[in-house]
């Protein structure tokens, strides 16, 4: 089970406003985002957007800009992710 082919990808979730886990979307609103990459249990910050403006800003995190809001697609931001694992 080496090859890509073979490969299981289970489906993404992320935590909802009550607490448990709902479906991600293919295409996240900024609140969604946040929520996905549980900003508010790792980060100490008391305004999210802020983090999320920091990450855009300065590691790249990757959006689209559609009706003048800027929105993710969960598939680039779980691959921007990968990129920057570190091991040891």
């Amino acid at each position: 089970m080496n090859s890509m082919q073979d490969r299981v990808e289970l489906p993404a979730v992320m935590p909802d406003v009550n607490g448990g886990l709902s479906p991600c979307p293919s295409v996240m609103t900024e609140e969604e985002v946040i929520r996905f990459l549980r900003i508010p249990e790792i980060s100490g910050a008391t305004n999210h957007r802020h983090v999320i403006e920091n990450l855009k800003r300065r590691h790249g995190l990757p959006r689209i800009h559609l009706c003048g809001k800027a929105v993710y697609l969960a598939d680039s931001v779980r691959q921007w992710l990968q990129q920057r694992v570190t091991y040891g």
